[in-house]
This record gives structure tokens, sequence and C-alpha cells, in this order.
């Protein structure tokens, strides 16, 4: 490449490689965290003829730098001349030192010409852009005859320290990776240590060498656990700063605000004011100089302040002109209350992509449209933009949800329960701000201790499968999303009990309703986790108590004692019970019941109860007077009244508080459950696999999915340590008899259509096959009964147990497998187990035992035992392919014999397509 001063810049070496133009980041790895969509993305000038053949629009996307800010990467554009040299030209004399290894002000013709026309693989440039003005750049160029490329990449002195440029490597690296290049290097002043700390923040391993005033560095970009773990952190830290922008501003705007009772504008505004909002807000109506007694702007630009949030109540139509103020004033979050988007059909979708486009253009994130708002009851910041007029206090539980009606349903009943929220958002229609982004804000918010989900459709299924664990193993997150309403998946065999299975492997807690959700978070709000599951109920009514213990053995709980105090029972012996019970090694949790048959001052009781479990490290819960939520006597405040650690959550029936328990307890045990990272195989052959992909996803092209050849899955099997026992497809009884002395006898027929593989009277196949006569008669049997044109001879495997394992797409866990014996019946009975992928052995060995026909691998009826670790193996790999292969839309394996020795597999079928947009986890991070 071009030496310093030769009159080009083609890409930083020698000229420089630098990170940022050579200044350290600030902030942390954490915080780096590139995400983004595939857009309708593009250059707001540029039209679709000024696209150069090959442009790769997939690439184009929306980030999030460290301070959680959106900004838009694209491949450049052969019209970009202009902005890069304004770029170039607002850069200091420092950071163009560092970036040119020398004073270089100006951009020849000849530069911008280079930097422009790139070939989109061998040479590749990405610029950044904020608004209508690039703000970085980063480049890589491969060597000749190799698969080693040169990186280099500036950012404006202005934006460094955001994070860019560990989010410029990752999408290099993503783009290099495509295009067969797996090394990177670059040259570097010594002085400039910056750079290595981007590679090294970035997960990467770095060699170097030194030699005079530069550093030379290298590193391969394949992707590592360091550099997904390191990538994932920064998603993380970056999305919960997003959020974080949201629901901490210093000073909102209400665009439509309204002296009209009735009018959305009039309540959002109230309920700011109304609520203490601790910082500045600013009504803007354009036809008022005052709104409900606070001075009014005719447009957000004309407020002499700055405006982090503005809250959205305006029509549809009018958002293009609310967007370019909001725009120009450098508000940071919309809020858009406003239906008439995507809530309104096919006419809606449009402009509501555009109008997240521009706003993430501009660096901003849109809460909504169609959203209720969002709560932060924090005292420092006692935020309540949404329409509902009761509201929940203080407290540690953070809500999500879409629709609004739904919101204000669940504010009113949160408050009428005593449970208090630390931070609501209900997202609408979800065009921006999603689950995803307040999962990873909770995850990282010391004032949350419990997660609350109202989940009614999802995006990026297999980034909240990730998320989610994560989150879970910190704290609860429990999830309203009724199983049922999953079974139109298209996944064979799955039910209603095996969704909540799959919940209950992700550590999700699933409840069925809004009611079960408020048991649910009341307890493990304000009470420990269950150590067992081992009940003691104590309680003043025999009838209820019995309810109690029913339900407990019913949910697989045992009673460990039942104290019946009789209905004249004082307070004192309520106490004694109570702290007696909790004090034995035997319970796990305690219920108590307080029903008097008549009026009775409850206040007494109700410190008994609440003194008798003070400090306890066992979760109680009540029946106290039929009530719902925390009784006033059983609450336990903080030195600002707010409900705390201590307080006894009451039922109105027993059986919800032992609901509530069990579900807390099935948590307790996943808890308890190491984490396993799944299993990796050496011998393993990647490329080879990717390599057939490639192809055969290339020659069909457009088409949602396809099917792939019988040797075609054998060659993509192979690739992950996957065999499928010999066999050969004749179309003739002599070819038939080639066949099986080439194999070697003995041999098996087989019909080839699924509907002669799966019955389980195996008319479709003939076995033990010895010799030409047996093969010959076998054959024409066969044509005869199946009618099938051509048949399989395969080479008899060692006998086994049949079994199934297949893979298929679900719309919250992204890619499911399925283990179960094959045949007919299973499928009839739906006894299959599923899991999430990837899968760990552990989780392996667990799918093994969940059909009900699982006792036939272990020799059932006197049969020798199949060979577990076998299978668990097959799964993995199984796992590993799925998770490489993100196009893998379907597989199954039917049937695989599991003897005895080892496993066998007969039969394979795999379906490819395009990666469901919204489920892609794999590359850079991106939004929807």
């Amino acid at each position: 490449m071009a030496n310093p001063g030769d009159g080009t810049t083609d890409v930083g070496t020698p000229e420089g490689a630098t990170p940022e133009g050579g200044t350290p980041e600030g902030g942390t790895p954490e915080g780096d965290a590139p995400v983004v969509t595939p857009p309708e993305h593009a250059s707001t000038d540029t039209t679709v003829d000024e696209y150069p053949e090959g442009y790769p629009h997939e690439w184009a996307a929306d980030v999030l730098g460290s301070d959680g800010r959106a900004v838009r990467i694209r491949p450049v554009l052969p019209n970009d001349s202009e902005k890069i040299a304004r770029f170039h030209s607002s850069l200091s004399e420092r950071t163009r030192y560092l970036r040119y290894f020398g004073s270089h002000d100006v951009l020849s013709a000849k530069e911008l010409q280079r930097m422009t026309h790139v070939d989109y693989r061998d040479r590749m440039a990405f610029v950044a852009e904020l608004g209508a003005e690039i703000i970085g750049m980063a480049i890589y160029e491969r060597l000749p005859d190799s698969t080693f490329a040169e990186v280099a990449f500036t950012i404006s002195d202005q934006h460094q320290g955001r994070g860019l440029g560990s989010i410029f490597l990752e999408h290099l690296a993503g783009s290099a990776a495509e295009c067969g290049i797996d090394h990177f290097e670059a040259e570097v002043l010594s002085e400039n240590r910056s750079m290595i700390q981007v590679f090294r923040r970035a997960g990467y391993e770095i060699s170097r060498s030194f030699d005079g005033s530069t550093l030379h560095l290298e590193f391969a970009i394949d992707p590592t656990e360091a550099l997904t773990n390191v990538r994932n952190a920064r998603e993380t830290a970056a999305e919960a700063r997003s959020v974080a922008r949201v629901l901490t501003p210093a000073s909102v705007a209400v665009i439509g605000a309204s002296d009209q009772i009735g009018k959305i504008g009039h309540t959002v505004l109230r309920n700011l004011i109304g609520n203490g909002f601790s910082g500045p807000v600013y009504p803007v109506n354009s036809d008022a100089t005052s709104v409900q007694s606070v001075r009014a702007y005719a447009s957000v630009r004309d407020i002499p302040d700055p405006v982090d949030l503005a809250v959205v109540a305006v029509p549809a139509a009018s958002m293009s002109e609310v967007l370019n103020d909001c725009l120009s004033k450098g508000v940071s979050t919309l809020v858009v209350i406003s239906a008439g988007f995507s809530d309104v059909g096919s006419a809606g979708v449009v402009p509501e992509r555009r109008l997240v486009s521009e706003a993430r253009a501009h660096g901003m994130r849109v809460v909504g449209p169609n959203a209720l708002g969002v709560i932060n009851t924090s005292a420092d910041v006692q935020l309540n933009a949404t329409l509902a007029e009761v509201v929940p206090g203080p407290g540690r539980a953070g809500f999500f949800c879409q629709s609004g009606a739904l919101g204000i349903t669940i504010l009113a009943a949160a408050a009428r329960r005593g449970l208090g929220l630390s931070t609501f958002v209900s997202a609408g229609n979800r065009a921006d701000v999603s689950g995803n982004d307040l999962l990873q804000y909770w995850d990282t918010d010391t004032g949350t201790e419990v997660v609350l989900l109202y989940l009614e459709s999802f995006g990026n299924a297999r980034k909240f499968s990730r998320i989610a664990r994560r989150v879970a193993r910190n704290k609860p997150v429990v999830v309203v999303r009724r199983a049922v309403d999953d079974l139109e998946s298209g996944v064979r065999g799955l039910t209603a009990s095996a969704i909540r299975g799959l919940f209950r492997d992700s550590g999700l807690i699933q409840v069925d309703s809004i009611t079960d959700m408020f048991d649910t978070a009341t307890l493990l709000a304000y009470q420990p986790l269950p150590a067992g599951g081992r009940l003691a109920i104590v309680g003043n009514s025999t009838a209820v108590g019995r309810l109690g213990g029913d339900s407990a053995r019913l949910q697989g709980f045992t009673v460990a004692d039942s104290v019946d105090l009789g209905a004249g029972a004082l307070p004192e012996d309520f106490r004694t019970a109570i702290a007696d019970v909790v004090a034995r090694d035997e319970v796990d949790s305690v219920l108590t019941v307080f029903v008097p048959p008549v009026a009775t001052e409850p206040d007494a009781y109700a410190e008994a109860i609440r003194a008798a479990a003070s400090g306890s490290s066992k979760p109680v819960v009540s029946t106290f007077l039929a009530g719902e939520g925390l009784p006033e006597g059983l609450t336990v405040t903080d030195d600002s009244g707010v409900a705390s650690r201590g307080s006894i959550p009451s039922y109105p029936y027993p059986e919800r508080a032992v609901s509530a328990l069990v579900r807390a307890r099935r948590y307790a045990e996943w808890l308890d459950q190491p984490a396993e990272e799944p299993a990796e195989y050496d011998d393993i052959d990647r490329t080879r696999a990717r390599d057939l992909v490639d192809s055969l996803c290339h020659s069909n092209a457009g088409r949602t999915s396809f099917e792939l050849t019988q040797g075609q899955v054998r060659s993509l099997l192979e690739s992950y340590g996957v065999g499928i026992v010999d066999y050969f497809v004749v179309a003739g009884v002599e070819q038939a008899v080639m066949a099986a002395e080439e194999l070697g006898y003995p041999v098996a027929v087989k019909a080839m259509g699924e509907k002669w593989r799966t019955r389980s009277d195996q008319s479709g196949v003939r076995l033990d096959l010895t010799d030409a006569a047996a093969v010959r008669h076998a054959f024409d049997d066969l044509q005869t009964t199946t009618g099938s044109p051509s048949l399989h001879v395969q080479k008899m495997a060692t006998k086994g147990v049949a079994v199934t394992i297949r893979v298929a797409d679900h719309p919250i866990f992204g890619s499911l497998i399925s283990f179960g014996v094959s045949g007919m019946l299973s499928d009839l009975l739906a006894d299959r187990a599923f899991s999430t992928l990837p899968v760990s052995p552990s989780e392996a060995r667990s799918l093994l035992d969940r059909p009900r026909a699982a006792p036939i691998l272990d020799g059932y009826a006197g049969d020798t035992p199949a060979d577990r670790e076998a299978l668990v193996e097959l799964m993995g790999r199984v796992s590993c392919l799925v998770e490489d292969v993100p196009e893998l839309r379907r597989l199954s394996i039917d049937p695989a014999l599991a003897a005895p020795d080892g496993v066998a597999v007969l039969y394979a079928q795999v379906h490819l397509g395009p990666p469901p947009r919204s489920s892609g986890d794999e590359g850079p991070r991106r939004l929807r």
C-alpha cells in the first residue's frame, strides 16, 4: 500500500490505522454495543439509481454508541466524496497526524475517488452518519493473494469516546469474514496506544511487532467465545444506557399539550405535573401561550432550554413536522402516544418505519407509536409520562407491556394490591424500543429486583432467549404468555405443557394471567425463595387450611406440618405457632391463614404474624382476611414509607398462595442448577459446512426454504461428525443386488417416502437380508407394495431403539430441538421433549428422560439399555450445527438407532432458507 505523503489515503497502513483519530476511547468496552436493522436505510440524499452494482444494503445499520445514542453505519457510496471531504476538514490537526502519520489538511480528488469507490469485497468501507453528516469512516483492504487485510478507521473529534471504533471494527470483521478474510493487520504510531486498547477490548488476541516509531498489529477475526462475550457485554451496556435516557430525562416536552379535558395531550401533561416530575415540563401548542397554567411554546424549537424527552400526542399526519422540529432541537428520545401507524394496518407501516429510521439517523430512540407511555417512580425522577390515571407507588418491580389499554388495567391492579413498581414502559407498536431493550436495562438497574413482562408478540426471538436466560440468573423474570397462543408455531408435537417446560428451562416464570403474575411478583419482591417443597400451614380455619394443603399436594409440594389454631386463636397463638414452624429444618415455606368467623380487630393479629416472620430466610405468605396484595398490617416499610423486604403478601384464596410458592420454588430449582456451556467437538469442519451452505443458498436465492438432497444432507452432517449409515438409492432389482454386494451383507431395503418410513408396522422396510435372492425378493415386494420407483439399500446397523431428533423454528425461543421415540404413535400422542438451543450436555441428558416412552432407553422389558451418552453427543453436534448455520430452518433425524454401543443415523432431512430477519443473533448487533 502507499507510503505516507505519496498523495493517496486508501486505508490506514502504513499511513496509520488508528482508532477514533488516535484518542483513547472513553467509556468501557461494555458500552460499545453495535446494534441494528438491515434497512431501508440509505443516505437521505441518495436515490436508488445511485447505488452501484453489488452494493451490500444488508450491511447498513443503526447502532448504539456507548452513550446509548443511535448512529447510522452504512457502506460507503460513490457520491459520498463531498461529505467525506467535509468530515476530513473537520478533524483536528492531532487526529489527522495520528491517522496519516503527518500533516494532511486536504484530500485530493484521487484520494476521495479511492475512498468512495470500493468493490465491497476485497476493499470495503463504512461511514458513520449523524443526520446528514459523516462522523466516522472505516476501511479494510485485502492484501494480494491472501486472507489478510489492512484496516483503519477515523472518528471525528467530538464523537470520540462513544465506542464507535469498536463498532466499526465489529462491522468490518463481519463483512470481511463473509468475503473470505480471516486476519486483520494495521500499522500505528507507537505513541498511539489506543489502537491496541480497541482490539483488546473487542476480545481479539493481538500479536505485535515494533519497528522504530510504529507498531505492527495482527489478529484473527474468527469468532471466539471471548469475542462473543465482549460483544454481548457491549450490547448490554449500550442498550441499558439507551433505555436509561428514556426513563431518566432531565426535561420533558409534551407536544400536543391541551387544556381540553379528555384530550391525550391534556392527560399526559396533567400526569407529568401532578406526579411531581423532578425537571421542567414544556407544553407545546401552536395555538396557546399557556396550557394548564404553564407557559406553552408554538414549537419544540422555541423552547429555550435543552429537551431530553418529547412526549408526542398529535395526529399521525402531523408527525413529519414534529419529527423535524425534534431533530432540529436535538431531542434524544420520543415517546409517541399517537396512534395511526402499523396499528391501523399496512397503510401505516411505511410512515412508522420512516419515523424510526429518521429518528435513529439523528441519534434518537422511539417508544411507540401507539404507546401508553413511561413511568419512573424513583424519588429523583418521579416521571409519569402516561395516560394512566392510577399508578402504583415506588417499588422493586419493572414492568413492560405493549397494549396501552391493557397497561392502564395493569397499573391500576398493581396499585390496588400495593405492589410498587420501579419503572414501567408500554411500547405500543414496539417499532424501536422493545422488551429486549428493557431486559438489558433492568439487568443492570439496582432499583429493580423483579422483572415483569406481558408479551403479545416477539421480534428477535433468539436474542430474547439469550438475554432472558442471563437476566434470570440475577433476578426473576415473570412472563405473561398464554401457552395456547404458541401452539400455532408449526413445531410438530409442541404442546402447552412443552411450552411451559421451555420457559422453565430458560429460567423464566411463565404465567397465564395478570392475576397469576401479580400473585407471583408480590411474593418474589418481598419474600425469599423457598429452599424446598415442604410447606407448613398455620391458621384458624380448618376448611381454608385444608384447601391449601390439597393444593400443595396437587402441585408437588408436601405438607410438612399443619397447625389448626381454632377459631378462637389469639394473636399470641399465631406468633408462637408461626415462629415454631419457621424454625423447623423440615419446613421450607409457611402459609398462615387468618379468617375469623366473627368481626375481629385484625391489627394485633397482623403484628403477631409479621413479628413471627421477621428476619426469616423462609418465605411466609398469608390468606389474611381474604385480602389481596400487601395488607397494611403485614407491610414492612423503609424510612421513606415504601414497602420493603419482609412484607407478607396476602391472597384471597390459599390455592393462589400455594401456586405462587410453587412458581418461586421452580425458579429456585433452576437457579440451583449450574450454568453449563454447550460441548465443543474438535473434529467439526465448519469451513466445509459454510462453503456448502453458501453455495446452496446462492443457487436457491429467492426461495423461502428448500430441501437438501440426500447427498447434500450427508455432506452437511458429516462436517459436524454425524455420519449416516451407508446406503445406495436404486431404481432396479439388479442395482439393488449390486448395491448390497458393495455395502456387504446383511442389508436392508427401504421405501424412501415418509409415509412408509414412519409406519410402526415397518411395512415399508425389509431387514436382515443376507444374500442376493433375499434382496431381489425384498425389492420386488416393496416396489409392488409401495409403488415407489426408487428404494434405499442400506447397510444393516446394530439393532437399537429407534428415536427421532428434530429442529424447528419457534416465534419465542428461536430454534428448538426435540427428542422422542420414532413412530406415528409418538407423534399422535405428542410424546416429544423440547429444549432451546444451544443445548448443553446436562440439558441433553434431561431431554432424554422427559418423553413418557423414555424407559425404553433403559432396557425396558429386559432389553439391553441404549447408549445414552452417544445420544447426548449426537444432540450436542446437532446443536453446534444449528448455532453455526442460521440458514437451517428445519432438520429431522428419523430414525436413529440407539444401540448399546452407539447411535446409528439411518435417515435425515434438512431444509435451508434465509434466516428470519427478526431472529438473527449472529455477527454485529442489530436493532430491529
